[in-house]
């Protein structure tokens, strides 16, 4: 492969952090409309080693949004897709494809400190609150001692317009995101907490689902066990997963 390929980002980014891009391990759980940008962004920036984790198969519903889906997609496992696609961009990457979901059922089979990064992407709240438990309180042993596992977490990015108003927030400040606030309430009727503090990609706008898509007059919104089906546009979702991205890049060149 030439050489040429990451030319242009270590122009920017200089030759020490292009090593910390090619050594470090990333996980990145649901590669829907935010996940599989996320994905995109790291391969094509220089993140070598792409763990991706999604139980669903391509829906015709999914084209409007998401990197996977396409009129000849519709049906395949996922993340098989995006693991092609991926190794299209770079046939070098090492990208690892699980179909399967993080669950209670499922958390132990992933040995959260084997990643340096770990990113949700998840739809379902329980999962989600789960995931996020787990990830904060991981320990990744490195020859220069125990360090958390870095982790960032998208917030609900269905039901919203406006990318300006898209912005990144220690998970206990993101001011009006349901979600958000879904999840606060689920950790303080448990009493179980997050070990440490983590960033978040949301959004506080709330736009409502078309009438002609609500049931008896009722608003859809905010069931996230992917009971309630709501909208969702691609400017929105894949600047979600490209933030997330972003998170990650610019802490490697932090720590280069």
């Amino acid at each position: 492969m030439s050489g040429m390929m990451f030319d242009r980002t270590a122009r920017l980014l200089g030759p020490e952090a292009m090593r910390r891009l090619g050594d470090v391990r990333v996980i990145v759980f649901g590669v829907g409309g935010v996940g599989s940008w996320t994905a995109e962004t790291l391969v094509r920036t220089g993140i070598r080693h792409l763990t991706i984790v999604d139980a669903d198969r391509v829906a015709e519903s999914n084209i409007n949004r998401q990197l996977p889906a396409l009129s000849t997609t519709v049906g395949k496992v996922k993340t098989e897709v995006l693991r092609q696609h991926l190794l299209e961009i770079n046939p070098e990457a090492e990208i690892t494809a699980i179909h399967g979901l993080y669950t209670a059922d499922s958390a132990d089979s992933f040995d959260l400190t084997e990643w340096d990064y770990v990113v949700d992407a998840i739809d379902s709240l329980s999962d989600k609150a789960l995931l996020i438990l787990r990830a904060t309180e991981a320990m990744a042993v490195t020859s220069g001692g125990p360090h958390p596992v870095r982790f960032y977490s998208s917030m609900g990015a269905a039901l919203k317009m406006d990318p300006l108003r898209i912005g990144v927030a220690e998970f206990w400040k993101v001011k009006g995101c349901p979600l958000a606030a879904a999840l606060r309430r689920r950790f303080k009727k448990s009493g179980i907490f997050p070990a440490r503090k983590f960033k978040c990609v949301y959004s506080d706008e709330l736009v409502r689902n078309h009438p002609d898509f609500t049931s008896d007059g009722e608003e859809t919104a905010m069931s996230y066990g992917k009971m309630a089906v709501n909208g969702s546009l691609m400017h929105i979702t894949a600047i979600f997963g490209i933030t997330l991205a972003s998170l990650i890049i610019r802490d490697i060149c932090d720590k280069s």
